[in-house]
């Protein structure tokens, strides 16, 4: 069983920058599509930005050019960095690990990100 864990999540004032971590129980190199997903209250869970095995990053319009996802792979880690936080930006944010060879998705429990205007 893969374990992931978020942390991170916090209050911060719009334009300001925070930094999430995911660390994943198991080696994530060449093994894991992984990704940061948010869902804001009563709204459906999006895509925010993905890393693909192979290194491709790929982010959601609303956070192109503020949010940019990287991994330490020695450290099996994920990370998230948000800057020019937005209102609109608050939401849980969950990191994601799919395993390509089983297609099986593994989720973290969230950490919750709150910007105030």
């Amino acid at each position: 069983q893969v374990q992931v864990v978020e942390s991170g999540g916090g209050l911060v004032q719009a334009g300001g920058s925070l930094r999430l971590t995911c660390a994943v129980s198991r080696s994530i190199f060449g093994v894991f599509d992984l990704g940061w997903y948010r869902q804001a209250p009563g709204k459906q869970r999006e895509q925010v930005a993905v890393i693909g095995s192979g290194g491709t990053t790929n982010y959601a319009d609303s956070v192109k050019g503020r949010f940019t996802i990287s991994t330490d792979n020695p450290k099996n880690t994920i990370y998230l960095q948000m800057n020019s936080l937005k209102p609109e930006d608050t939401a849980v944010y969950y990191c994601n690990a799919h395993m390509n060879v089983f297609n099986k998705d593994y989720w973290g429990h969230g950490t919750q990100v709150t910007v105030s205007s």
